[in-house]
């Protein structure tokens, strides 16, 4: 993929109006590539050109070259040709809708992308096989131990729970503590749809930490949409506990409606946690240009694709996985306006986004590195790296997910 993306740049900087040109034209860039290869590199260039036409608005050129790209990948060729029928087939249904050949389906196909994976099977095997998950959650949960280090009364507010695994490793440790022995540790789950799987989720955590004898107490905050947080859904929290907030890929799902997570991030500074620890999409799908996203969400699927191919071992699970992975294909190329809910932006602009609340980011703990690291060599992870204070995992040098911590100033 990257191959053709650096073919695709030298044909836009010679001015070629027709991108289709015979590959030995590109011979220096290909030489060395198998017959399968060269056609990979030779499709994926194709979208890449219909894209930037789309981008021009010129949709009968663009539509010309898919015809091409869909008359040579196929769904059930190599790893780039799905991935390439994917982008492809959300590319010409952009093509229809901003033809008036076809009116767009709207948000009701993302409801599974919006949940992320759900509280399902899938998302176990997910986060079993799936390297991003684990080597970040460990470093997450190492932090959030040492920052309540010192508290018997521990408060955890977790923004998008699902199935609660991340919090058995957080139990556990805190039932060896020896030093400042744990009085009461309270998870409180927010929520805003599968109210009966949070509720699961807490019996499950509940049984848990009565079996490592650790006082443990589970709350739910239900709300019917996160633009109604509020400070006085926490008025339980006491003075003596220490709190630390897990923002995992949840705040993404809010840039669409700033209002509403300018909302939260208050809601958040007023409750003042000792730590907030954050994982999100290091990929920047919201760029005001369709090509820029479109390019950025093509390398970065791509890398996601080849991972679940190399790690998940259960073809149904990954079907499933795969499938949510097209579901967010297709709002980021063909989805406009409110339609568009895939929208992630890299750790910098999160940054300058927290600091107007009084946010300051706090470098991770050698003890935190090192359990990623140490996560990382167990599971087939390929790129894990230092940014600024927080880290990035990837896969074959494409960031995935980022890891970042916060105290309130």
């Amino acid at each position: 993929m990257r191959v053709a993306g650096a073919r695709y740049v030298q044909f836009s900087s010679q001015g070629y109006e027709d991108f289709y040109t015979p590959m030995h034209h590109f011979g220096y860039a290909l030489s060395g590539l198998c017959g399968e290869e060269t056609k990979d590199v030779e499709i994926a260039h194709l979208l890449l050109a219909a894209a930037e036409k789309v981008g021009y608005q010129q949709f009968e050129r663009a539509s010309r070259l898919l015809l091409q790209c869909e008359g040579i990948a196929s769904f059930k060729g190599t790893l780039v040709q799905k991935v390439v029928c994917y982008f492809a087939e959300a590319l010409r249904e952009r093509i229809d809708i901003e033809t008036g050949m076809y009116a767009s389906k709207g948000n009701q196909e993302m409801s599974h992308y919006v949940q992320g994976l759900g509280s399902n099977l899938a998302y176990i095997a997910c986060h079993q096989e799936v390297p991003f998950h684990p080597v970040l959650q460990f470093a997450a949960i190492q932090a959030m131990i040492e920052a309540v280090a010192n508290g018997s009364r521990i408060h955890v507010i977790d923004l998008e729970i699902r199935f609660g695994v991340q919090w058995t490793g957080f139990i556990k440790a805190l039932a060896e503590r020896k030093k400042c022995p744990v009085a009461l540790l309270t998870i409180t789950a927010v929520g805003v749809r599968g109210k009966q799987n949070i509720k699961e989720t807490g019996k499950r955590l509940t049984s848990y930490a009565r079996s490592l004898n650790l006082p443990f107490q589970f709350k739910e905050v239900i709300v019917s949409d996160m633009q109604d947080i509020n400070d006085h859904l926490f008025d339980e929290i006491k003075d003596d506990e220490a709190v630390v907030v897990y923002a995992p890929l949840v705040l993404r799902t809010m840039i669409l409606r700033p209002r509403c997570l300018e909302n939260l991030m208050k809601v958040m500074r007023t409750i003042n946690p000792c730590l907030m620890v954050v994982i999100e999409v290091e990929a920047n799908h919201n760029s005001p240009s369709f090509v820029s996203s479109f390019i950025d969400a093509l390398f970065y699927h791509s890398a996601y694709f080849d991972c679940l191919e190399t790690c998940m071992k259960q073809n149904k699970f990954k079907v499933i996985i795969e499938g949510l992975l097209r579901e967010g294909i297709w709002n980021i190329v063909a989805a406009e306006g409110s339609e568009r809910i895939a929208r992630s932006v890299k750790l910098d602009v999160w940054r300058a986004f927290f600091a107007k609340f009084g946010m300051v980011e706090t470098s991770f703990s050698n003890s935190s590195l090192y359990q990623a690291s140490l996560v990382a060599k167990k599971v087939c992870c390929r790129t894990l790296d230092r940014n600024g204070k927080g880290l990035t995992v990837g896969w074959k040098g494409t960031p995935i997910h980022s890891l970042s911590a916060w105290e309130f100033s």
